[in-house]
């Protein structure tokens, strides 16, 4: 039931808020705007008993089609589920074995298209996720020319998101709380909630930037803020274009009524101090790879969707 005094509802009036989960039935309750799945979530509600018959209508429908393929179609009958639900838009997550091939990458993203049009899905309803690397973004500039909007993610960087800028990517997902992990891992007993959490956080202060880099250069490309670890973070980012959160921390949001308030204002975006970095190639592997934090974090992200989406192959072939 809607509060208009929660801090979901608060939160609302500064943000668009997007469900982060393949659980389409609890995310109702939210009535978010978009949402967003990936293979983890999509694995984790594929093993659910109530998406059973889901499930096995799509297996049932493609009796001779490896479970590779029937990945694809698992992944866009529940992106049909979820788009009943939401009024805008569902982010469906290519292959992250692809996260190095801009060919590869290209044809996944387009066949994923043509599955969500062959059932009357408007593809301006669909982002397709791709990751943050070179090859990954390489794919977004060409199939943005398409009118094929990407939603950039396992993206823990600036120079990632400059890179998506300069590419016209249609969305970026800058994480926050995997990036809060790694300095919380490396800072280990001196962490200090108080010191390092709040506006301090390492996830928010990563975003703030990304945004005022964009606002500072005029840059199109929405910031959707993800990968929360509590609700700190999700309101010390009021503001952001958008937000994808979970189930569970949209629980905390609708059943509270602390208040919200604006903290990133695109109209006051702080422009010292910012230079345009340099985008070819090189310099962009160069300074992707001098960030410890960020060149761990994509390649851990990558290896876990690659084990989920293999669980996944492994559960459609029984």
């Amino acid at each position: 039931m809607n509060n208009p005094s929660s801090a979901l509802s608060q939160l609302k009036k500064l943000t668009t808020v997007v469900a982060d989960t393949g659980d389409f039935e609890r995310m109702q309750a939210f009535q978010p705007q978009d949402a967003t799945t990936n293979p983890s979530l999509i694995l984790k509600a594929a093993q659910q008993s109530h998406y059973q018959d889901l499930v096995q209508s799509v297996k049932t429908a493609h009796p001779r089609m490896s479970p590779t393929d029937l990945v694809d179609y698992i992944l866009v009958a529940f992106g049909l589920e979820i788009l009943k639900i939401v009024p805008g838009r569902i982010s469906t997550e290519v292959d992250a074995r692809l996260s190095f091939d801009t060919k590869g990458t290209i044809a996944k993203a387009k066949h994923l298209i043509t599955l969500y049009e062959s059932h009357d899905i408007d593809r301006k309803r669909i982002l397709i996720k791709l990751a943050g690397t070179w090859e990954g973004i390489a794919a977004a500039k060409a199939l943005e020319t398409e009118g094929i909007h990407c939603n950039m993610t396992l993206l823990c960087s600036l120079v990632q998101a400059a890179a998506c800028g300069a590419a016209n990517a249609k969305l970026i997902s800058p994480f926050v709380g995997r990036i809060t992990d790694w300095h919380k891992a490396k800072i280990g007993a001196n962490w200090n909630d108080s010191a390092n959490g709040g506006a301090n956080d390492p996830g928010v202060t990563s975003v703030k930037r990304i945004f005022h880099y964009y606002k500072h250069f005029g840059i199109p490309t929405e910031i959707m803020g993800a990968s929360f670890r509590n609700t700190s973070q999700i309101l010390e980012l009021a503001g952001c274009d958008l937000l994808t959160i979970s189930p569970e921390l949209l629980a905390e949001l609708q059943n509270s009524n602390a208040p919200v308030e604006l903290k990133l204002n695109a109209a006051q975006a702080q422009a010292e101090g910012i230079a345009p970095l340099k985008l070819d190639e090189s310099s962009f592997r160069l300074q992707l790879n001098n960030d410890a934090m960020a060149t761990e974090k994509l390649s851990e992200g990558i290896r876990n969707f690659c084990v989920d989406t293999e669980k996944l192959e492994t559960l459609l072939a029984k």
